[in-house]
């Protein structure tokens, strides 16, 4: 089981990288699964652990996440 987040746009989905690198968070980029709808085609997968500490990040450098979910991958 996978923490997966959705973004409006590519951008976004690489801002959610950069800003997890600076910071040491788990995850990285994958193709949105099929299972997920999302405007952008590009996803960030991480530890279902991690939900917590991404989502202080996101709210900390005001990233746009669409949704999260837990998938099966």
């Amino acid at each position: 089981m996978w923490l997966v987040a959705t973004f409006p746009t590519t951008t976004a989905a690489m801002e959610m990288e950069s800003a997890c690198a600076a910071a040491a968070l788990p995850g990285r980029l994958i193709p949105v699964p099929r299972s997920i709808s999302a405007s952008c085609g590009m996803a960030w997968r991480a530890p279902e652990d991690a939900r917590t500490v991404l989502e202080e990040m996101v709210k900390e450098h005001a990233l746009p996440v669409e949704g999260w979910y837990y998938v099966m991958l």
